[in-house]
């Protein structure tokens, strides 16, 4: 999520859209140089591949100066271009997805007739924050993330990575929330399940 900006920062943005506005090449440039990086590790966390994402970066950044005169400044930048990168990722996804319905109930949890899990349980061995604290873990959370069927995978990235609202997700997916609400439980409880080795692993 970006931090908000600061009165520095909004000033340095706004003469850099001026720049850009008026066809300035070199404001161009620095425009992709001061957003470029955190545009590629959005569409990264998206799709999952680095040519896909660099090809994503590149059409957001062509929708973006398409859309600079529309650009009214009610959000920042930041805040601006992440959405249009998340948009043209999605463009890439959504097909993809549709093209490749797969379940999710193989990577769910099992429970038996009395609603008891046939799994062994299972606890944490560290908190949450030193997890998610350590790169390593992070970047397998990714990786595990990117095991999860498209349609799923799809919507807890925009959720819980993307920090978008329900809304937002089921507006952008063409989806209705309660949908998006029960595809995003259903992925948490997959994602889990196939963290549990990874929580274990990096116990004491």
């Amino acid at each position: 999520m970006d931090q908000p900006q600061q009165p520095s920062d909004v000033d340095a943005d706004a003469d850099l859209l001026a720049g850009v506005r008026a066809g300035d090449e070199r404001a161009c440039a620095r425009f992709v140089r001061r957003y470029g990086g955190r545009m590629l590790a959005t569409a990264t966390r998206l799709l999952g591949d680095p040519a896909l994402a660099e090809d994503c970066v590149q059409e957001a950044f062509l929708s973006a100066f398409r859309a600079i005169d529309r650009f009214e400044g009610r959000a920042d930048v930041a805040t601006w271009l992440h959405r249009i990168t998340v948009n043209a990722g999605l463009m890439k996804l959504c097909g993809r997805a549709r093209a490749s319905e797969q379940p999710i109930d193989d990577l769910l949890p099992a429970f038996d007739d009395n609603g008891c899990r046939v799994e062994p349980a299972w606890h944490t061995p560290k908190s949450a924050d030193d997890l998610v604290a350590e790169k390593e873990i992070r970047d397998l959370v990714l990786a595990k993330i990117h095991e999860l069927p498209e349609n799923y995978r799809i919507v807890l990235l925009l959720r819980d990575i993307e920090d978008l609202s329900t809304q937002e997700a089921a507006t952008l997916l063409e989806l209705t929330e309660n949908t998006v609400k029960v595809r995003l439980h259903r992925a948490r409880a997959a994602l889990k399940k196939l963290l549990e080795p990874v929580w274990r692993e990096a116990g004491p």
